[in-house]
């Protein structure tokens, strides 16, 4: 289980190429919806026949629910290519956003599908390249820019090969005694970063793992409360005896800027964040915290005082070997941009303060 082969996968998908994903039941050449232009897909499928693979959430809402039945209801499901299934209208199949803009013109029919272990694999590749989990389907072996098996997508793990990449003196406006590191996987091209603030001793660093939000952090989005989190963190690391900032490259929960912005324009039409994950295909949450796990490991932290509202964050941590002595919320106001954003958290994914 080569973690390289899916790294490979994960570049070439977010190209565009062409990948291969085998499975013991077979094997399925694909080519990303979101990827394809008109040059790439006529190479890929001149016949015009490729069927076109989605989510079982996706499926949902274009109506298959009672056609998968000629499908395993838990597998990913498979739309039979018709004449008039053009590159945009598939396009229009895979992004959720377009639903209220081009109604889709269907009736749309489930097809069984030949390999579903590689099937279920292409769509958990998708999801950890950051792309809309939709492809279109050849039935005919061809070239492929990559091959990569279900066992080595399921195995992916970037945080195995994390290391520390360099080093260096950072004072910040929290504090002026402040070092950062970067860290870098071979298999990942985003690099994470600690802020350690303050002199180490014995005590518990107090913590906090900040995902990346280019809107809230960089900004200053009101639809989140990222941005005022980040803030309120490194003060109160830096009031600390010491302490440690993770920022974690997992914008959006884990699914991408791009997605993430397609979740935005599903909250303009009426949707909470957590449907509209669900309804573009991707977890309520995604976010990988053994990463963070790794980075402390690599620190030489395994005791923390955790800063945080979300309890999978404490679980995350301890399920990966890290104790979280204690949990110190973080209680901001609210804004009348982001109330309901902070209700979902509080109602639909469980934090507390």
């Amino acid at each position: 289980m080569n973690g390289r082969d899916a790294a490979r996968a994960i570049d070439a998908l977010r190209r565009g190429w062409t990948v291969t994903v085998c499975a013991g039941d077979g094997s399925l050449r694909l080519m990303a919806v979101e990827g394809a232009d008109a040059v790439t897909l006529a190479d890929f499928d001149p016949a015009g026949a490729a069927d076109i693979l989605i989510s079982a959430s996706r499926a949902q809402t274009l109506k298959l629910a009672n056609q998968r039945a000629a499908a395993d209801p838990d597998m990913p499901v498979l739309i039979a290519r018709s004449p008039w299934i053009d590159g945009d209208v598939a396009t229009a199949i895979a992004d959720p956003v377009r639903d209220l803009g081009s109604p889709l013109k269907g009736p749309f029919t489930a097809k069984v599908i030949a390999a579903p272990a590689a099937a279920k694999a292409a769509l958990r590749l998708a999801r950890l390249a950051g792309i809309l989990p939709a492809f279109f389907v050849s039935g005919d072996a061809g070239p492929h820019e990559a091959e990569v098996s279900a066992d080595a997508i399921a195995a992916y793990d970037d945080a195995i090969h994390l290391s520390i990449a360099t080093r260096a003196q950072l004072p910040v406006s929290a504090s002026e005694s402040a070092e950062i590191i970067a860290f870098r996987s071979p298999e990942e091209p985003r690099e994470h970063v600690a802020l350690i603030v303050g002199r180490r001793d014995a005590s518990p660093p107090v913590v906090r793992l900040h995902s990346e939000c280019l809107t809230g952090d960089v900004l200053g989005s009101l639809k989140c409360d990222c941005g005022p989190q980040l803030h309120e963190a490194l003060h109160r690391i830096a009031g600390a005896p010491w302490g440690v900032l993770l920022y974690l490259r997992q914008e959006g929960r884990g699914i991408g800027l791009v997605n993430k912005l397609r979740a935005y324009a599903l909250q303009d039409q009426g949707f909470d964040t957590v449907d509209a994950n669900v309804r573009l295909g991707f977890a309520v949450d995604s976010r990988d915290f053994s990463v963070a796990a790794r980075m402390l490991d690599l620190l030489g932290i395994d005791t923390v005082r955790l800063l945080t509202n979300n309890p999978n964050k404490v679980a995350g941590l301890e399920a990966a070997g890290v104790h979280v002595q204690e949990r110190l919320p973080i209680i901001l106001p609210s804004n009348p941009h982001n109330e309901r954003y902070l209700a979902t958290k509080r109602d639909r994914t469980g934090h507390q303060l």
